[in-house]
């Protein structure tokens, strides 16, 4: 890991996505400028609006003229959470960002989590990935069907992966942008949270967690658009089994 002396964080931002969050949308992009204002580095809140329905966009565009920090891209029409993303990553490249962090907008990541992040991004590390099972973190309020799946999950996912990582489908990570630039991401939905560790296998050198604490959505927000399905496992899972089945033929090749 670099020290100190060797790396000097610069900038940052957090990269959002929206998708018809018309109900969240203000408080999220509050809650994070004000979470921002506190930390001693160059910083900007960039949330995607994906072609939204509702009223995301106009809120967008009205907390933009008042709020210095955030920055809002547009598309036309709803292109998924990974082309959300991508255009995040693109944006944070041009303005010379040194990472992007990514959260959801319905605050079931807390945006007073971000100092953490922070604090592993001056130690110079290349991959932070929130974690809600080990060193302290926890889920709150989420049905226990989906927390025994994503820990059985989680659990195959880590063995396969063989990174130091206990929480490898937990969305608020962060990573340098320029080892963001170098991945060939293509996954238009969720699964682009298993694709960017497959690429970090290959580029990053050195990876820390935060501990979280993960919630549920808010009542009066609309309905999450992720479900457990079959397919999902699939999508989820054949970047690790890709990951191992490189790794067993490269250290074939090896011997």
């Amino acid at each position: 890991m670099n020290s100190a002396e060797q790396w000097k964080l610069r900038s940052f931002c957090v990269i959002v996505p929206m998708y018809n969050e018309e109900q969240g949308a203000e408080a999220c992009v509050r809650r994070v400028c004000q979470a921002l204002a506190s930390i001693p580095f160059p910083s900007k809140l960039i949330a995607v609006n994906d072609g939204s329905s509702d009223r995301t966009g106009a809120i967008l565009d009205r907390l933009a003229g008042d709020l210095p920090q955030l920055e809002v891209l547009r598309h036309q029409r709803n292109a998924g959470y990974g082309a959300a993303l991508r255009s995040g990553v693109r944006r944070a490249a041009e303005a010379n960002f040194d990472y992007a962090l990514f959260m959801d907008s319905d605050l079931t990541n807390d945006p007073e989590d971000i100092p953490r992040f922070v604090e592993k991004m001056k130690e110079g590390y290349d991959v932070i990935k929130a974690t809600r099972y080990s060193d302290g973190g926890r889920v709150r309020d989420v049905p226990m069907r989906r927390v025994m799946i994503s820990r059985i999950g989680n659990a195959i996912a880590r063995r396969l992966y063989r990174l130091p990582i206990t929480d490898c489908t937990n969305g608020f990570r962060a990573a340098r942008t320029r080892l963001l630039l170098k991945m060939e991401l293509k996954e238009q939905k969720f699964p682009i949270i298993m694709e960017e560790l497959y690429y970090c296998k290959r580029f990053a050198k050195t990876f820390a967690q935060v501990p979280v604490s993960l919630t549920n959505r808010a009542k009066n927000q609309r309905p999450t658009s992720f479900v457990y399905k079959p397919r999902v496992f699939y999508d989820y899972l054949k970047y690790p089994v890709r990951s191992f089945l490189k790794s067993c033929s490269s250290s074939q090749e090896e011997r």
